[in-house]
């Protein structure tokens, strides 16, 4: 009989062995190659192996329990730079046009490499699936009688409950809440006919008067169908939902409450109907899905924090959709072919759990943004998934992307949006204009911007300092941009304490006695700073020409700078002294 060796510390030795010079590991500095650089370079491989022994890689049944992958889509990152003695080789940072303004070189990490929306069985493959579909295509047929009728009846169950109920903001009659329960066995049937004919459940809904509110994550349109079997709760939704036709009058009698995302006044008032409704028993619980937007279950998206502002216990669901042939998740996927592909299996897998209740602290310090953390550490950790800083902003921009461009994939137009509203308060309004920026300069296949097109689409043409705004956002000194780049500098750049000072200044240098600038005037300002051809001061005054009068008003002038931020570079030397500094 062989010893019980660890596989993983096999892989680790022969990692190491391959290895003649040590790598530094997530961007640290490289060191020169030494014995105690080594010893350190083998500890990191065998603890990498060690940890990968801990976690399933595929969707392993451990225990009779349905789980999750943790590492299914994650790259480990090793830099590969060249040594030169003592020194690692850099080049020299480029010239930084933005100093006036005290704002340092662009540094931006590189984007994370995966994609929490994308379904990985999109398509029909292998000679398995064909005939699968071929042979259950009579059994589709039963399932979509069954589906219709359910939908049939419960829909009328529903109208004739919400008959004569005038005064929404009141909780249902309990007779009308009991002809709901037909409307609830319908849903189930639903799930029945999509291939869920037996639920996995661990754990158990709390009593609604120890949590009002629950949260879960969200990866399938099957979820709000579960849920609403199970729990019948209050939920949020967008105020389209409320058109559809059948699921509109259902949402309804749920006594949905609708939010604009986009409005602050609407975010505030669904904070405080989710407030009123918890507060009250006579309401059901309040159901959120916190992610506001579908993943594909292996990754936790950045929560938004309306089911936490209220400060009442918070139960965790989770849920799951293990498989083998067909991902369930509602990812860069139709939402035909997706019901097509459930309505072809022979089963759907699907497991809930209910977790632990997550109390609010009485510290100070535990606010809402800290309350969601706990909240979303303990899902992640039960779903054996990684947090990450994707946003429903990210969905929305690779749809624009995707309309826009006509291509099947634009993932590389994400920007991990929960981090960069964070880290340079920057709107998912105000991203999809820059979006439009982006997409106006004629983005190649990979989503990258050339200095050509780039300075051609702002009129900046060919000079010295078009090109210093160029190397400003080509962090990665690639002569191209990512709309990454593009978003992430033009926030940098706006978010400096003497920006909006600096603009003001601008606008009092070059304005006359009627308090605008004309098409002239532009010309003789900018003419210090870049080739002013009639092209470039045409295009450059119809950015700036905000309400299109013919002359740029104060009003124009900031807005424009808001929109494009970079732009505050043409105006050096009116903001300070020409003999002072160099503009190229």
């Amino acid at each position: 009989m062989l010893p019980d060796f660890p596989f993983h510390y096999f892989i680790a030795f022969i990692l190491v062995l391959s290895s003649p010079v040590p790598h530094s590991v997530f961007y640290k500095n490289e060191k020169p190659f030494s014995f105690s650089s080594f010893h350190s370079t083998c500890s990191l491989l065998i603890s990498i192996s060690l940890s990968l022994s801990h976690y399933p890689m595929s969707n392993p049944t451990t225990n009779g329990d349905l789980t999750s992958p943790l590492l299914s889509d994650v790259i480990l990152t090793i830099s590969d730079q060249t040594t030169n003695g003592d020194c690692a080789t850099t080049t020299s940072p480029p010239p930084n046009p933005y100093d006036f303004l005290g704002a340092p070189p662009l540094e931006i990490a590189p984007p994370s490499p995966i994609d929490p929306f994308r379904n990985h069985t999109p398509g029909f493959r292998g000679l398995y699936e064909w005939c699968k579909i071929l042979i259950i295509l009579p059994v589709v047929a039963l399932r979509l009688v069954l589906f219709g009728l359910c939908i049939a009846v419960g829909y009328v169950a529903t109208w004739v409950a919400l008959q004569g109920w005038k005064d929404l903001s009141l909780p249902l009659t309990s007779w009308r809440r009991r002809l709901m329960w037909i409307t609830r066995i319908c849903a189930r049937c639903i799930l029945f006919s999509f291939g869920y004919h037996w639920i996995k459940r661990k754990g158990k809904p709390a009593p609604r008067e120890l949590a009002p509110i629950v949260v879960s994550n969200h990866v399938s349109y099957i979820d709000p169908i579960y849920y609403f079997y199970e729990l019948c709760p209050t939920i949020v939704a967008s105020e389209s939902h409320d058109s559809m036709p059948f699921v509109g009058t259902i949402i309804r009698a749920m006594q949905v409450i609708y939010v604009d995302r986009f409005s602050p006044a609407s975010r505030k008032f669904a904070v405080n109907e989710i407030k009123r409704k918890a507060a009250s028993n006579n309401f059901p619980r309040v159901m959120l899905f916190p992610e506001g937007t579908t993943s594909n279950g292996r990754f936790m998206l950045s929560f938004q924090h309306g089911a936490f502002v209220p400060g009442f216990p918070v139960q965790p669901v989770v849920v799951r959709y293990p498989y083998v042939h067909f991902d369930q998740s509602w990812g860069n996927i139709s939402l035909a072919m997706l019901m097509f592909r459930m309505f072809t299996q022979f089963h759907n897998f699907m497991e809930v759990e209910y977790l632990p209740v997550v109390y609010p602290l009485e510290s100070k310090h535990d606010s809402a943004t800290h309350f969601a953390e706990r909240t979303s550490n303990a899902m992640a950790s039960a779903l054996n998934v990684l947090q990450t800083s994707y946003a429903y902003g990210d969905v929305m921009i690779v749809s624009k992307a995707a309309e826009v461009t006509k291509q099947a994939d634009c993932s590389n137009y994400m920007v991990e949006m929960a981090w960069a509203k964070n880290m340079f308060d920057v709107k998912t309004s105000e991203t999809l204009e820059f979006l439009d920026q982006f997409l106006s300069m004629d983005p190649d296949s990979n989503g990258r911007v050339g200095f050509h097109e780039f300075s051609t689409a702002f009129g900046l043409g060919c000079c010295p300092l078009s090109e210093k705004i160029f190397q400003y956002f080509d962090v990665e000194h690639k002569g191209s941009i990512s709309f990454r780049q593009y978003l992430v500098g033009s926030a940098h750049i706006r978010m400096q304490e003497t920006f909006w000072g600096s603009c003001a200044t601008a606008f009092e240098k070059c304005k006359n006695t009627s308090f605008q600038i004309s098409f002239n005037e532009l010309g003789d300002v900018l003419q210090l700073t870049i080739p002013c051809t009639d092209h470039n001061v045409s295009r450059l005054f119809s950015i700036f020409d905000i309400d299109k009068d013919k002359l740029i008003s104060r009003d124009d002038f900031m807005t424009c700078l808001n929109k494009y931020p970079f732009l505050i570079a043409l105006f050096t030397h009116c903001i300070k002294d020409p003999c002072l500094i160099e503009i190229v």
